[in-house]
């Protein structure tokens, strides 16, 4: 059976516009029938990448995700002397591997079509050819995919979101996180701020106006954040190495905690940390806890016996946490809450727990 780690996260947003849509304003849901803001996966989980956990804690075992790579490989082959036109040559036949090729401009290595997830190992293999193809060396053109592409290697990144090569689908990456889009707990709505700028060199004689007028949408709410980790395919992922597993589970328990997305954050500066935390272990089948905020928190205050949303709604994430569990049976093994109101519990700690399902083996089918 596959062990698994759920994250349930509650944080509150001051007023700020972290995760835009096409027009510039907050992202929305309709949930329940009632109306939330909402952060999209997407947005999160790059906010998890590009928290100091990623980046500090797992350098060398980061992915980048790029259209570039023909650029990067042609500057250090003319870097090291290389012809330009042999360099680009080299470079274009390397980024096909990954991805079909945009038509050259301007004598530039072509970009690819999608953003392809490059894993260091990957790199380090994709030079590699290209210091082989410059040099002349014959190449079996039929080998030169499984000279390059991984199914599994360090990458603790592209093991946990994976990736897609639409035109090379054996060497796909299957994601061992899930991540939800994250929702209000109670009914939200986007806001309009309408502001003014003024021309510091604009004379009162000339004209009392603003020198700049504009309106930007901000909204606001405690968002309820879901995880899922198989914890099985994050080892597979990443080629057996179960301490690189675990150092990867602490570091995404730490960053789901603090990372935020950073739409707009100049304007409004928001800095949110999670304020309840759950973290499940086991083997069971993974259910979020989503159906604890279908009916709004703040629809439900005196039910709740709270008089906050913070509160009312870390009351109803465990209130349906303890509902499922008595219907279907404990859906862990093992729970860890952080909370800080209550002062209970720290991140510390479930980090560590987080950490601790890489070395506790799923036990066998029966």
């Amino acid at each position: 059976m596959t062990q698994f780690v759920q994250f349930h996260l509650l944080t509150p947003y001051p007023p700020s516009n972290p995760n835009r849509d096409d027009q510039g304003r907050p992202k929305q849901a309709s949930f329940g029938g009632h109306p939330r803001l909402r952060l999209s996966s997407q947005s999160i989980k790059r906010a998890v990448r590009e928290t100091a956990w990623f980046l500090n804690d797992l350098a060398g075992h980061r992915g980048t995700r790029t259209k570039r790579i023909a650029e990067e490989v042609a500057r250090r082959l003319t870097a090291r002397g290389t012809p330009a036109e042999n360099a680009r040559a080299a470079a274009a036949t390397v980024a096909g591997l990954f991805s079909k090729l945009e038509a050259a401009k301007e004598n530039r290595p072509p970009l690819t079509t999608t953003l392809a997830f490059v894993s260091p190992e990957e790199w380090r293999l994709a030079h590699d050819l290209a210091d082989r193809l410059v040099a002349g060396k014959k190449i079996d053109e039929r080998e030169l995919k499984k000279q390059v592409l991984r199914r599994a290697d360090g990458a603790v990144d592209i093991a946990m979101f994976g990736r897609m090569l639409a035109d090379d689908p054996d060497f796909n990456r299957e994601a061992a996180v899930q991540v939800a889009h994250a929702v209000t707990t109670h009914r939200a709505l986007a806001e309009d701020d309408w502001y003014s700028a003024v021309d510091d060199l604009k004379t009162r004689e000339e004209d009392a106006g603003a020198g700049h007028i504009g309106e930007a949408g901000f909204g606001s709410g405690v968002y309820y954040l879901y995880a899922c980790v198989n914890v099985d395919l994050l080892v597979e992922n990443l080629a057996g190495d179960r301490a690189l597993a675990a150092r990867g589970m602490e570091a995404l328990a730490r960053a789901l905690a603090t990372a935020t997305p950073r739409g707009k954050q100049n304007s409004f500066a928001h800095h949110p940390l999670a304020r309840h935390i759950r973290a499940e272990r086991g083997s069971r089948q993974p259910r979020d806890l989503s159906g604890a905020f279908f009916h709004p928190v703040n629809l439900r205050l005196a039910e709740l016996k709270a008089n906050d949303l913070m509160r009312a709604s870390v009351a109803a994430l465990e209130e349906m946490a303890g509902k499922l569990d008595r219907a279907y049976g404990p859906a862990a093994d093992a729970v860890a809450v952080m909370d800080v109101d209550r002062e209970e519990g720290s991140l510390d700690e479930i980090a560590r727990f987080a950490a601790e399902a890489v070395g506790q083996p799923a036990p066998a089918d029966a």
